[in-house]
């Protein structure tokens, strides 16, 4: 049963962060850029790719990115040259290096090809499974069904393994939450806002437990689930906009547990 106490935190809180005031210093800052759907679909996948750790870096490193792409994401991905690709070499961020993305430039260009993009895979596999964490695992086993170096498989994290897969929880809030904010995009409308899963790194983690949404000790994906279905208790249709309210209450760090 929803907590009338904590439905006014969460619903204060999201209305203080869901602003665009909050895109420049966030990681949506980066398919920001644009406003070519194809565009925002990959810069928006490379650059929640890199988003852990310091958000100003991870920013400031989703723009270098862009800049290495030549500003023009989609186009980069369907039509560079070898050498163009090989010119990615120059770029890291923490242990993501040139060549992890230059196998993700080739992956997405297969995806491409052979599904019409990113969003097109999301939306047609949902579809036919209604099951975000069986599209995440297809979408997995697709991205890496080609040649590519081992060690940029850690950059795509595996919910069959149990992984929490913060990243693409935020990626997919990204494309498919819509309202009237202008922070998220709500590009993919065939994927419901219900279906979404919180992006569940240690900062949200820790504010789930303070405020007594999550039991469970571990980051993981059953983790994952028990506090969205907490979520859902205080808004059963969009559950992940209170994504915006535990990473207030995290930059608030006043919280009292609850």
């Amino acid at each position: 049963m929803a907590d009338p106490e904590l439905r006014e935190l969460l619903e204060r809180l999201h209305d203080r962060y869901n602003r665009p005031e909050f895109i420049a210093c966030d990681p949506i800052a980066v398919p920001h850029r644009y406003t070519d759907r194809a565009d925002r679909e990959i810069a928006g996948f490379l650059a929640a790719t890199i988003a852990w750790g310091n958000r100003k870096a991870i920013v400031a490193s989703g723009h270098r990115m862009m800049r290495c792409m030549d500003d023009a994401p989609a186009d980069f991905v369907r039509n560079a040259s070898a050498g163009e690709l090989a010119a990615l070499d120059r770029f890291v961020h923490r242990t993501f290096n040139g060549g992890d993305l230059r196998d993700f430039v080739l992956a997405l260009r297969r995806l491409d090809a052979q599904y019409g993009g990113i969003g097109a895979f999301f939306e047609t596999h949902y579809e036919a499974t209604r099951s975000l964490p069986a599209v995440f695992a297809a979408f997995r086993r697709a991205f890496f069904s080609a040649d590519h170096a081992p060690r940029c498989e850690k950059h795509l994290s595996s919910v069959e393994r149990g992984a929490a897969c913060k990243r693409l929880c935020m990626y997919l809030r990204w494309m498919v939450r819509h309202d009237d904010r202008g922070v998220d995009f709500g590009l993919w409308r065939r994927i419901p806002m219900s279906a979404l899963y919180l992006p569940l790194d240690v900062h949200a983690g820790e504010t789930g437990r303070l405020l007594g949404l999550l039991s469970r000790r571990q980051n993981d994906w059953r983790a994952v689930e028990q506090i969205t279905a907490a979520l859902r208790a205080y808004d059963a249709d969009d559950p992940v906009r209170f994504d915006f309210a535990l990473f207030g209450a995290g930059m608030e760090g006043k919280l009292q547990p609850i």
